[in-house]
Formats: structure tokens, C-alpha cells, sequence
């Protein structure tokens, strides 16, 4: 079991604009937003015949929430490429999906303002359940192009190899 220590020092929660996504073991470039990591657990109600005044409740199935990750519009093709091995236009009656390498894990990884590795997730058996190539165009607009992608998965856990790093102190020249 992993050993953790506790930095003293730090008493501020971790901010929500420093991470990395890595597929594949290397980082996808881009990516600005990621949404929560959310699983529910149905709750399943019962009773006892003897005890017609109040009922149980115990832990039922699991489902763990989609992903969706956003990115600007670039030349970058690693969102469509995922994409297209669900489903692959133009590809041939019988071979639309690659089921052999359709799904991935993917790791998340938060930084603190130090840029060190502070948590990390890992997300496992992703696969593409929706891709917004292009937003709406609006020539009055005056914004950024965003594409996304949705992350179907079977769940994730924390990696807790990833432990709490020393921060580092700045002190002043002599």
C-alpha cells in the first residue's frame, strides 16, 4: 500500500486550470476543458415483511458519467481519428467500426502552481460516443472554435502512486 505524506505547508485546495490528459502515454494537445469525473450507485429499496413501517435501502448498480473533453480547432486529427473508429464514412459495408483498438484509457493529471504533479486518474475502456468536429460558424462572432469529444468508460480510480509533492519555498538573495 502506498505510503502519503502530509505537506504542512499547503492548506489551499488545488486549482481546476492546470491538467494534462495523456492517451496512448503521450499528452493530446489542447485540451482547455474536461468535464467531472461523476459515477452514481442506484439505490435499491426494500423491506422486511415483518416491518410494514419503514424500508432499506442498499447499494445497486454503478454507472459511471460520460466524458466530454474540449479543444480548440487545430490541424491536430487525434479527436477525428479516435472518432472515425466507431464509425468511419466512406470505409466499406462490414468495416464502418474498428472494434480491434476502439477503446482506450486515459489518464488525467493535475498540476499544482508550481507545475508538479500533484493527483492523477485513470480512466479506463474510453470510447467515442459523440464528436462535434466544428461548432456553429457565425461571422458576427467572435470567438473560439471549439470541437469536443464524448467519452463513454467503465470507470476510473485514482493513481495512487502519484503522492503529494514537496512545494517548493523561494527565498530572497543575500
Amino acid at each position: 500500500m502506498a505510503q502519503f505524506t502530509v505537506n504542512a505547508q499547503r492548506f489551499d485546495p488545488y486549482k481546476n486550470f492546470k491538467f494534462q490528459i495523456k492517451w496512448d502515454g503521450k499528452p493530446v494537445a489542447g485540451i482547455s476543458k474536461i468535464s467531472a469525473l461523476k459515477r452514481t450507485t442506484e439505490v435499491v429499496k426494500h423491506r422486511e415483511g415483518g416491518d410494514p413501517s419503514s424500508s432499506r435501502k442498499s447499494p445497486g448498480r454503478t454507472e459511471f458519467e460520460a466524458i466530454t473533453l474540449e479543444r480548440g480547432v487545430t490541424h491536430d486529427k487525434e479527436f477525428e481519428q479516435w472518432a472515425n473508429k466507431i464509425w468511419n464514412f466512406g470505409a466499406g459495408l462490414g468495416s464502418e467500426v474498428s472494434l480491434a483498438d476502439f477503446r482506450k484509457n486515459l489518464t488525467i493529471e493535475v498540476y499544482n502552481e508550481a507545475g508538479q504533479l500533484a493527483i492523477a486518474y485513470n480512466v479506463f475502456r474510453c470510447w467515442v460516443s459523440e464528436f462535434q468536429s466544428l461548432p456553429d460558424l457565425d461571422a458576427n462572432a467572435n470567438a473560439i472554435a471549439i470541437q469536443h469529444i464524448k467519452l463513454e468508460n467503465e470507470g476510473w480510480e485514482r493513481d495512487l502512486a502519484v503522492v503529494e509533492p514537496a512545494e517548493p519555498t523561494f527565498t530572497e538573495p543575500a
